[in-house]
């Protein structure tokens, strides 16, 4: 951790400000990818698995 006060200011360099938290792109893709495994599982099970 690199962060220095200048000024009552914290002062960071352009890689530690980016770390942040994942937003909410990152649970949409997650979301996205999820239902999309669901549904390739459920016709693979429909096409050989069905009786």
């Amino acid at each position: 951790m690199a962060t220095t006060h200048r000024d009552g200011r914290i002062v960071e360099t352009t890689t530690e400000a980016r770390q942040a938290e994942p937003g909410p792109s990152v649970a949409a893709l997650l979301s996205i990818s999820t239902g999309l495994a669901v549904l390739i599982l459920g016709v693979i099970w429909f096409a050989f698995f069905r009786t």
